[in-house]
């Protein structure tokens, strides 16, 4: 796999992409092109021993699309971004996948602009992994479209019940569909419409509504709602993960010397916790729906969260996913 990586997109590039891309190619047999001000990638690397002899290269693009940018607007502008040149890569075929942590909209404008939605997609969605009890629930969509038709959601839940099946490994996943309540009369018109579509399907295997509590129970492999709810549901579940481990911190810390030497036995566990909740352990989401291979990361990623966002985007370019998508939509006749 060869894939071009938006060296300047993200809270913390390009230092933290730089090396999460170096830690990468350590680890994963992949060519990986930096995409940015070739000046400033050098430097990071520079201080990198042994970084020559990696699967790395540069390619310099002049401009970077900040946060408060109209996406659209952006991406047609800005023809030298780094968003724009690591798109036009997989474009023209020299790379198989583009990884971005910059802005989500320039990144999905950049990926319909480019190279264009699948033939009877209607909306791209994001795919993202949340860690359960039960392993991984894929919600899509994690914030790429926040207004969507029930026959855009519908689209959602056969993508991501193939993702699941093919890249998740997990046999005839359960599709449900965020809801109030668990009827299928509750909602507003847009999930009724979505559950009536959704009921008369025999290719993905439905399993009803889901409410809120579902999605961290792990019951459903896939949850599909639109951009707009997705994304306040993924942003309140960081925050509520990181206030809970504070409250376990400041509890421990005002603890009597007992309580803290149970604290301490307790560790290991505590670790293994909050590295199973740590969204850095899967690094990147994949942008469903476009005609190519595309990986979303958080825009505060770190080198961990870069590093394991390219083994996703490895697995995701050897599982032939879109042809799969592109097979499943000839038959359902949207």
């Amino acid at each position: 796999m060869k894939l071009a990586v938006d060296a300047m997109g993200g809270d913390r590039a390009p230092a933290e992409i730089v090396k999460g891309a170096v830690e990468a190619a350590r680890k994963n047999p992949c060519e990986i092109v930096l995409v940015g001000d070739e000046e400033k990638i050098v430097e990071i690397l520079s201080e990198e021993e042994g970084w020559e002899n990696l699967p790395l290269k540069i390619r310099h693009a002049a401009e970077t699309i900040s946060m408060g940018e109209h996406p659209a607007d952006a991406v047609r502008n800005k023809k030298n971004s780094s968003i724009v040149v690591a798109t036009q890569l997989v474009k023209s075929g020299e790379c198989d996948a583009v990884l971005s942590a910059g802005s989500t909209g320039a990144a999905v404008a950049a990926a319909q602009i480019i190279l264009k939605r699948i033939h009877g997609i209607g909306r791209p969605a994001i795919a993202t992994p949340i860690p359960t009890p039960k392993g991984v629930t894929l919600l899509l969509d994690g914030g790429a479209n926040v207004d969507s038709k029930p026959v855009h959601l519908v689209q959602s839940g056969i993508m991501g019940a193939l993702y699941a099946e093919h890249v998740l490994g997990k046999k005839n996943p359960r599709v449900g569909l965020l809801n109030i309540g668990e009827e299928e009369t509750k909602g507003n018109e847009q999930a009724k419409e979505t559950f009536r579509l959704f009921s008369n399907m025999t290719a993905i295997n439905f399993a009803g509504n889901a409410e809120g509590r579902d999605i961290p129970a792990g019951d459903f492999d896939v949850i599909v709602c639109d951009g707009f709810v997705g994304n306040i549901v993924l942003k309140f579940g960081e925050g509520m993960a990181l206030t809970i481990f504070e409250l376990i911190k400041e509890a421990i810390e005002a603890a009597n010397v007992a309580t803290k030497l149970g604290a301490l036995l307790l560790m290991p566990t505590l670790k293994d916790l909050s590295k199973r909740l740590d969204a850095s352990e899967y690094g990147g989401a994949p942008l469903l729906g476009v005609n190519g291979y595309c990986i979303i990361s958080h825009g505060s990623s770190s080198a961990k969260s870069i590093c394991n966002a390219i083994g996703v985007a490895n697995g995701y370019v050897h599982s032939n996913i879109l042809e799969k998508i592109k097979t499943a939509l000839d038959e359902q006749k949207f």
